[in-house]
């Protein structure tokens, strides 16, 4: 039978972390509802790649630094052929592009399958840099190596450029090409320039390399048989091998690290990322969900004539706001569950359900007293005050649910204080008060003695 076998199904235990956190990562994006796998879709379609990269055992050395500097014509070099595009006029890579350097005789320790590639990116300074950044950004996050390429002293946008990449936390290789444009005085003062501390705080010296990637054509005088003189142009053949080694050097130590420490990282960034955007699309769901319920129970509580049954309307409002939220946190919860819910939050909000109480238990006193007939004059009063109680049921239920289904190390009574601190009630009150006279404007039903 054929070996079906992947490279990876051999990985040590760090590979294999690395392997599951990234498909975890890929579960959190596809457990989600549609619109926010919609929302995601270049998440998933990284995190994909992610999976193959490790699925292969592929190591990644991405190529970096401004047009012209010679990216090109360096993994040329490395790779031994016409491999990337190299144009004299500068900005010619307008993609991200992979290369296998088969020829570099690397394999991840164990793995005989695996593979190195070369990616060259973007120059630095190209137009419409945005765009190109965001993919020169994501071939750094994927990166297990990082080459940065310089034909001079780094100017300013190359040094920000490199602190960036450090951020990466990924092993970085200056690499100054070019080396036979210039005289030995004129090289030895950009090692020395190169190794100011700026810069070897970012790039230890150790990692410095000096090569030419594509040397100029030098004028060769080739003695004739007939004892004269001819002059010929040739091209030297690139001087590369210093790097090639540096680059063996620091895989053959850490290679399958760097492997599993990119994705790893990668991963944890992605899942952040998921994270916190299905945290704000559920929180504006939840803020329109929040604001339809408080106006529910306000209008129902306000319009409705029958003593007792505003009250009672207006719990079963609010254990219904409850679970509906569960819902939009992809959470199940019984309308019991719900209801005990949306109780302990109104008990642990002290004064203003006590607020609410007066008013909602007092007018509907009011309303069985009168059978009914003030109901257009406490409309506004306790439809305001029963939807600002569900308001702030409403609030808290969200942090609750968007933090677990816990209430954390403050509790309920902390986290209702901390959103009463945050609200301005006036402005709730007079919100809701607005809805209520518009959906009294709005009552072909109500005479025009009870318009408000």
């Amino acid at each position: 039978m054929p070996d079906t076998t992947s490279p990876t199904d051999d990985l040590d235990a760090d590979l294999q972390s690395a392997q599951r956190a990234v498909e975890r990562a890929i579960e959190q994006i596809e457990g989600g509802d549609p619109g926010e796998r919609d929302a995601l879709v270049d998440e998933l379609r990284q995190l994909r790649e992610m999976a193959d990269k490790l699925r292969h055992a592929r190591v990644e050395i991405v190529v970096f630094g401004e047009i012209s500097t010679g990216k090109s014509a360096l993994i040329n070099a490395l790779v031994g052929e016409q491999a990337a595009a190299v144009n004299a006029r500068g900005g010619w890579t307008k993609d991200v592009w992979r290369f296998d350097w088969g020829g570099a005789g690397y394999r991840l320790p164990g793995l005989e399958d695996s593979e190195v590639m070369l990616v060259d990116t973007p120059g630095l300074n190209e137009v419409d840099g945005a765009a190109r950044a965001a993919m020169a950004s994501e071939a750094a996050e994927r990166a297990d190596l990082i080459l940065f390429v310089t034909d001079s002293d780094l100017n300013e946008t190359e040094h920000n450029a490199l602190a960036d990449l450090a951020g990466c936390h990924k092993p970085i290789l200056l690499v100054l090409n070019k080396t036979d444009l210039y005289t030995p005085d004129q090289l030895a003062s950009l090692k020395k320039s190169l190794a100011d501390p700026r810069v070897t705080r970012l790039v230890p010296e150790e990692n410095h390399v000096y090569v030419s990637a594509d040397p100029r054509e030098v004028e060769y005088l080739v003695e004739q048989a007939d004892g004269g003189e001819r002059s010929e142009w040739r091209r030297p053949a690139p001087k590369v091998e210093p790097l090639r080694e540096r680059i063996l050097e620091v895989l053959d130590a850490d290679g399958k690290a760097l492997v599993a420490l990119a994705a790893s990282l990668f991963a944890a960034d992605r899942s952040d990322r998921v994270a916190a955007l299905r945290v704000q699309m559920r929180s504006k769901r939840a803020d329109r969900t929040i604001w339809t319920f408080a106006v529910a129970k306000a209008t129902a509580v306000a319009f409705n004539p029958i003593a007792v049954a505003d009250v009672a309307g207006g719990v079963a409002v609010d254990a219904a706001m409850v679970a509906t939220l569960a819902n939009v946190y992809g959470l199940e919860m019984t309308t019991t569950n719900a209801k005990n819910l949306a109780l302990a939050i109104l008990k642990a909000a002290g004064w203003v359900v006590l607020a609410e109480a007066v008013t909602t238990y007092g007018v509907s006193l009011l309303k069985a007293v009168s059978f009914g007939s003030v109901t257009p004059l406490t409309a506004l009063p306790q439809g305001a005050a029963a939807g600002y109680g569900s308001y702030l049921v409403g609030q808290a239920a969200r942090f609750y649910f968007e933090n677990g289904a816990s209430w954390g190390d403050g509790g309920a009574k902390r986290v209702v204080a901390d959103i009463l601190d945050h609200t301005d009630k006036r402005s709730v009150i007079e919100k809701l008060k607005t809805e209520i006279r518009t959906k009294l404007g709005a009552n072909r039903h109500a005479s025009k003695k009870e318009s408000l």
